[in-house]
């Protein structure tokens, strides 16, 4: 007596699950390839003070590109938030400041203009104009006076595309302030310092 042979068959859904897991793989691939990457971020004492630098690469999603390229205005928003912990309370803010870009593309000369405070400046390609904006050096954080000798300082960073600063339709369309998945442009870092 013959048996029949045996067919080894896979386990139930296995054939989905692999599918799954290849459509997650490429959903986070594109997703790395959108957003913020913070290149560096470092603390330094210079001249009685604490001072930030940071240099971020910035790639836009395609709905934040073409409202660039139409004329909208964009803020890019870098704000930095200096802390002592402290084991009996809440961590102490020692510091906190900020810094406003405001990126806008000028049709009629074909340029990219980036502004903060009171400086502008012109730039022929628009990844130019975000290097410009998404990078800073000698940012003034806090008075090294004002720095207690002990350790256990660090800083907050937030590098943000700053949603609130769209005109008022744009808002709406988006579903409030930062609802947009597709809107956010993000990136936060928490720096230890010596």
């Amino acid at each position: 007596m013959q048996l029949p042979p045996v067919r080894r068959r896979s386990p139930p859904g296995l054939a989905a699950r692999l599918l799954l897991a290849c459509w997650l793989w490429a959903l986070a691939l594109a997703a790395s390839a959108q957003g913020v990457e913070l290149a560096s971020l470092s603390a330094r004492r210079a001249d009685g003070a604490l001072e930030l630098e940071f240099s971020a690469r910035v790639m836009l999603p395609k709905a934040v590109e073409d409202a660039l390229w139409r004329g909208v205005p964009l803020y890019f928003v870098a704000e930095a938030t200096l802390l002592r912990s402290r084991w009996y309370w809440r961590d102490e803010r020692v510091a906190r400041v900020a810094r406003s870009w405001r990126v806008a593309y000028q049709p009629l000369t074909g340029t990219w203009r980036v502004g903060l405070g009171g400086l502008n400046q012109s730039y022929g390609s628009l990844g130019d104009a975000l290097t410009a904006a998404s990078s800073s050096s000698g940012w003034k954080l806090a008075d090294l006076a004002a720095l207690g000798s002990d350790k256990g300082y660090y800083v907050e960073f937030d590098y943000r595309l700053d949603t609130s600063q769209l005109p008022g339709p744009m808002q709406f369309g988006l579903g409030g302030p930062g609802l947009s998945g597709e809107w956010t442009v993000r990136v936060e870092r928490v720096l230890r310092l010596d």
